[in-house]
């Protein structure tokens, strides 16, 4: 895909390093500050999108629109750009049954999924994309330290992927967080940390890691947990696991 006009909705940490990336490429990206927050401000002013103030403008603007947000509100966010006839490329982390409703809505949507960190350098990041016209959306980012992957043409894929990748990562963090939890209640965590380093040895670290990214980003996976909980449940499998670590998020606030 040649140059184009990508409207970003709503520029985070990820989303404006994918909206860095796009720059990189020589796009122009765009993105609407009313009713955004400071943070996201400056994410956007660091990764030099150009603000077109209002989300009807950014539409009106935009060739293709990206959504990355947290997941809670990714059907409000699509919703709120109104009847639009260009591409719209939901990346949120949702279940497949909240993206086929979401898609039910737009006349050209991508479903898409990201695994990994912002992408700063190639390699670290993965967008997985369905859908019909899924193979234009990842043109968009050739030449990008995104790698864009199409999965199939079916929207649901690219966000089933997301949720059982995230079904281990997130939730075996989770399942870490709570474990310590009930060492710390009964006086035992230090001997379970001495114990993990004799015959777990990665795990010390990784509850730490689990740490601190709950604290930073624990209020976000909360709705990701529900949205995991919801595609084991439509798979027919226990959904208990992943409502379990929505809640030990929850908690982590």
């Amino acid at each position: 895909m040649g140059a184009a006009t990508v409207g970003l909705l709503h520029p985070g940490e990820m989303g404006a390093a994918l909206g860095a990336a796009l720059r990189g490429r020589g796009q122009t990206v765009v993105w609407a500050s009313a009713g955004r927050s400071d943070a996201t401000a400056g994410h956007a002013n660091a990764a030099g999108l150009e603000d077109v103030v209002s989300t009807a403008e950014l539409a009106r603007r935009s060739e293709i629109i990206l959504s990355v947000c947290p997941p809670h509100a990714a059907s409000e966010v699509a919703r709120s750009v109104g009847a639009y006839d260009g591409i719209f490329v939901d990346a949120n982390a949702i279940a497949p049954a909240t993206t086929r409703a979401i898609g039910g809505g737009v006349a050209r949507y991508v479903d898409g999924g990201i695994i990994g960190p912002p992408p700063r350098s190639p390699g670290t990041t993965r967008l997985y994309l369905s859908g019909p016209e899924a193979a234009t959306a990842a043109a968009l980012f050739a030449r990008t330290p995104v790698d864009a992957r199409v999965l199939s043409a079916e929207i649901g894929d690219a966000s089933a992927l997301k949720m059982v990748y995230a079904a281990w990562t997130k939730g075996t963090a989770a399942l870490l967080l709570a474990i310590r939890e009930v060492a710390g209640a009964n006086g035992v965590e230090d001997a379970l940390l001495a114990e993990w380093e004799a015959s777990l040895p990665e795990l010390p670290e990784q509850s730490q890691r689990a740490v601190a990214s709950a604290a930073a980003k624990g209020w976000r996976w909360v709705a990701e947990m529900e949205e995991i909980a919801a595609t084991f449940a439509l798979a027919g499998q226990p959904d208990g696991f992943h409502r379990a670590a929505a809640e030990v998020f929850r908690r982590s606030k």
